[in-house]
């Protein structure tokens, strides 16, 4: 069995886009896109199940609204680390599902010191 693949540079003409249908992501998975992104964001405060982010999405898919509650590592710059988090969320909804955003409110719930080594004597 053989199968042909497209190539990117071949043109896929108006009619042929229209035959293909649509698509339509669910809210809940935008919801777990959104905040997966802030979890593996630098800045945040995520080890395994503990200080996950919690996401609220809103909105029609070309203006999407979405609010984060996070909890960040300290002490790193709690400004920067909500532009950088802001900025991924954006990019990945936008990439995994076509979605345009139109704001990203963050609700910074907790700043997480870092681990203590443990003492050895």
């Amino acid at each position: 069995m053989t199968a042909t693949a497209t190539r990117p540079e071949e043109a896929v003409s108006g009619e042929e886009v229209e035959e293909r249908g649509s698509l339509h992501v669910h809210r809940s998975v935008l919801r777990k896109i959104a905040a997966h992104a802030a979890d593996v964001d630098p800045g945040s405060a995520r080890s395994g199940r503990k200080h996950t982010a919690g996401a609220e999405v809103s909105g029609t898919d070309d203006a999407l609204r979405v609010r984060l509650t996070v909890a960040l590592r300290y002490p790193n710059p709690v400004r920067d680390v909500v532009a950088s988090m802001r900025e991924r969320v954006n990019a990945e909804l936008s990439r995994i599902a076509g979605c345009q955003v139109r704001s990203v409110d963050v609700t910074v719930s907790a700043l997480v010191p870092p681990a203590a080594p443990p003492r050895v004597e």
